[in-house]
């Protein structure tokens, strides 16, 4: 976006987080950024990206911040926080000293590329200021070099921060601004610890700005603890009533929901669609699929550029692209009045997730649809759902192969009558009239047949597809039966569970229903280790994806976890050298011994399945689970 061009209602307006408020086409009434008291160089660039008037949370706290003053910001992302603290951030950077002066903690990493992203743009009349993001599951190299040459702003994740600040790759001694973006995602990922380390890492005289969406006992704890004298803000709640969208779910094991997605796509009559999934890994694979199906889709994550992503949109909203496959963080701020269609691929952790998801459509007025992917595991999730927006999902079958052609064919039906009217038609005519002459064909037959022909249907292949389709239908159906029967009085007793047995079942180690391979972590609870730790090394020292980790019990003095992906012996020293609460997890396949004692009280095999799995209440873009415990920074 160009200084001279005022973005029009329908783009991506002021709720993208990374970017000042977009200027309105009438007069402003209110402040203007010209009234903040920025510097010249500051001012020139939020000019130069055409904006003019501040958003309420970037109006309080910018000449705060300008002033010198720690603040706390309640906000929810939409808000425009982020020029709010990266404005008055860039102010207080000495251009001369080639030493990290501004910290920004974000609790994921295609957040922190994308608060980097914005920086940098607020920088373009500061050449001298250079600003690094550094995150986990990307190589230490460049972020190395980007530090040694003098990169004055880094932005990253609280684990990789660390590990910096350990190599001696990056030092605080000349830190003077410390921001924490998304405080109360900071805490329920289990990052407590490690915030906790870097402040006090960091100068005592340095200036605190503290943002959250809400401002729960242990988010006041950690104001109180390191922020002076702070000035609090906070911004009106976003309303989350979605009244104009129908909601819908379906159960759809994890295997089919690929195929699942393409038969949506093909029996929906949207404009456009957005398909949402939790990891940047997943939207890719995702968007590659439909891709290979001759579906015109496209994907965005934390990874795509800003550019780019704009461009993407345009293509989405010009009707050039008809699918964009996103995770949660990528897709703030779209606004595309064509989108009619939201499909949560996999389902959000949070309740205020899926609100600002299926806010995607039913625009402008119109309605739209919502239809969200349920594994039998997530009906838990989806009640949670249900209780937070008090509207009840209502429960549809996945299209079958032959409704997918059903409607195909009702569609080419539907252009019979304007072909008609449009005329030379009989050449065409003629060739029929032939072909029933010399072939004993009722005329009915010989449409149906030209219609299946022209829908893809070649017969034995599509018979086939649909009976195993109505096979593993079947399938579902009694192994969700199944589950019923045994939630209702079937289960094993807690001593059986919690040696890792079923009745009946004379193995340890290993539970009948566990998915993948067991491993042993050289780290406990003594240790003070979390779920959410041990996910995140894995997630992003390993590579592995948040689907990939399953059932993690931890013991005093060592942790217990289920790993579905096939690890290598480069990822298993990776994994064996990433430290959790600072100490080496050195993986290694569990021998099935039982434990002398049992796992804490809260993480291990209770035998609850569905209490285990709500205590991890959110999946970012990373694919983490997030315990949900009470701990303070």
């Amino acid at each position: 976006m160009t200084a001279d061009v005022v973005a029009p209602s329908h783009a991506l307006d002021h709720s993208t987080d990374t970017s000042p408020a977009v200027a309105e086409q009438t007069a402003p009434t209110g402040p203007v950024f010209s009234d903040l008291g920025l510097p010249a160089p500051l001012e020139r660039a939020v000019a130069d990206l055409g904006f003019v008037t501040p958003s309420a949370i970037q109006a309080e706290a910018i000449p705060a911040l300008l002033a010198g003053r720690d603040i706390t910001g309640v906000a929810q992302t939409g808000t425009g926080k982020t020029a709010a603290f990266g404005l008055p951030l860039l102010a207080a950077i000495d251009p001369t000293l080639r030493r990290v002066q501004a910290v920004v903690l974000t609790p994921t990493r295609e957040l922190a590329m994308q608060v980097a992203d914005a920086v940098e743009s607020f920088a373009t009349h500061l050449p001298k200021v250079d600003v690094v993001a550094v995150y986990g599951g990307s190589p230490y190299q460049p972020q190395q070099r980007a530090l040694a040459a003098g990169a004055q702003v880094v932005v990253g994740t609280p684990g990789r921060v660390i590990d910096h600040i350990e190599r001696g790759t990056l030092v605080l001694d000349d830190v003077r601004f410390l921001v924490l973006d998304e405080a109360d995602e900071m805490l329920r990922m289990g990052f407590a610890e490690d915030v906790d380390t870097i402040f006090s890492r960091a100068p005592r005289e340095r200036q605190v700005a503290l943002f959250s969406a809400t401002m729960p006992a242990p988010i006041r704890r950690v104001a109180n603890e390191h922020l002076t004298d702070p000035v609090e803000i906070a911004v009106a709640r976003q309303s989350s009533t979605v009244t104009s969208v129908r909601q819908t779910y379906a159960v759809v094991p994890f295997r089919h929901k690929t195929g699942s997605l393409v038969r949506v796509l093909a029996t929906s009559d949207a404009e456009a669609a957005i398909v949402f999934t939790r990891t940047r890994g997943a939207a890719e694979e995702v968007g590659s699929a439909l891709v290979e199906r001759g579906i015109s889709a496209a994907t965005i994550s934390g990874d795509v550029a800003q550019k780019e992503r704009e461009r993407i949109v345009e293509r989405l909203r010009s009707g050039a692209l008809d699918v964009l496959v996103a995770t949660d963080v990528a897709a703030r701020g779209l606004d595309v009045d064509r989108i009619g269609l939201v499909v949560n691929f996999d389902l959000p952790g949070e309740p205020e997730a899926y609100v600002h998801r299926i806010g995607r459509t039913g625009r402008a007025g119109r309605t739209g649809e919502a239809l969200s992917f349920v594994t039998p595991h997530e009906r838990g999730r989806l009640r949670a759902i249900e209780r937070t927006t008090r509207t009840p999902l209502q429960e549809i079958e996945i299209p079958s192969p032959a409704d997918v052609s059903a409607h195909k064919v009702r569609a080419l039906l539907g252009q019979v009558p304007a072909r008609q009217e449009a005329g030379r038609l009989s050449m065409y005519a003629d060739m029929v009239r032939t072909f029933l002459a010399e072939h004993d064909v009722d005329p009915v037959d010989l449409a149906a047949a030209m219609a299946a022909l022209a829908v893809g249907d070649d017969g034995p292949r599509a018979r086939e597809e649909q009976e195993r389709f109505e096979a593993e239908r079947a399938a579902a159906r009694e192994q969700s039966k199944a589950r019923r029967t045994e939630r209702a009085g079937e289960r094993p007793s807690r001593g059986d569970r919690a040696s890792g047995r079923r009745e009946g079942d004379g193995t340890r180690g290993i539970r009948r229903d566990a998915v993948g391979t067991r491993y042993r972590l050289s780290v406990g609870h003594k240790d003070g280790v979390m779920p959410g730790g041990i996910v995140g090394a894995l997630t992003n020292e390993a590579g592995l994806a948040g689907s990939d980790v399953g059932k993690i019990d931890i013991f005093p003095s060592f942790s217990l976890v289920d790993i579905t992906a096939p690890l290598d012996a480069d990822t298993m020293d990776r994994i064996s050298r990433a430290r959790v609460a600072g100490k080496a997890l050195r993986i290694r396949l569990d021998e099935g011994a039982p434990a002398s004692r049992g796992p804490r009280a809260g993480h291990g095999p209770s035998g609850r399945r569905d209490e285990r799995r709500d205590r991890f209440d959110r999946a970012d873009d990373r694919g983490e689970r997030k315990p949900r415990h009470r701990a303070a920074f």
